[in-house]
């Protein structure tokens, strides 16, 4: 298991993040977000699921397998990176959604502090009827999901009539996508606006967890 890290290796939080489905652990966004956090104080390790990793050696661009395989290797990825202090898992939309399915057990084992999502995809797109929310009612470990308003994947009028867990908290992107980018000519904004306040967000969270 390889990992990219960011930040003091001795920060007290560590913050494991997964990709996406379709680009890989070193995109720029990722790198942008992982670097933000980094700046507010946050040890922050990427990794890749098989099959994007597969594709660096010259393998087929195949699509990701089954949610329950890549959710072991999550799993395998938590036992492989070293980590002194709290740990939060969470990741990029389907990377996310994977470490949702995995955090009440080990959360329940106090070997997790937090679950982080960006961008979580609570259904696929132009399928909402199509939900991936059956877990987030009951969910125990304390939440935060980060969300653009105009997300095809669920947007801020679909989510409010979700029953979620009240453990889940949401820091909404005025205007974002699913990568949480405005349109400038609407907001103002740039998405290297947004990745900052979400950064700032997410070490606000992250440093009130137990």
């Amino acid at each position: 298991m390889e990992f990219l890290f960011d930040g003091d290796p001795a920060a007290p939080t560590t913050l494991l993040l997964a990709h996406g489905a379709g680009a890989a652990m070193d995109t720029p966004w990722m790198s942008s977000v992982a670097g933000k956090l980094a700046a507010r104080g946050l040890r922050v390790a990427r990794f890749e699921f098989a099959y994007m990793a597969g594709r660096r050696s010259g393998g087929a661009k195949r699509p990701p397998p089954k949610v329950a395989l890549l959710a072991e290797e999550y799993r395998a990825a938590i036992e492989a990176l070293p980590v002194d202090g709290r740990l939060i898992i969470g990741g990029k939309s389907m990377g996310g959604r994977v470490a949702s399915l995995i955090a009440d057990d080990l959360h329940a084992q106090q070997r997790l502090a937090g679950l982080l999502c960006l961008g979580y995809p609570f259904h696929p797109t132009g399928k909402p009827e199509t939900l991936r929310t059956e877990h987030l009612a009951t969910l125990r470990t304390p939440t935060l999901i980060c969300h653009g308003t105009r997300d095809p994947f669920g947007t801020r009028e679909e989510v409010a009539g979700y029953a979620l867990s009240q453990g889940i908290a949401l820091h909404w992107l005025d205007d974002g996508d699913h990568d949480l980018k405005p349109r400038k000519r609407q907001t103002g904004l740039t998405l290297d606006d947004h990745l900052s306040s979400t950064a700032a967000a997410i070490a606000r969270w992250a440093s009130a967890l137990e």
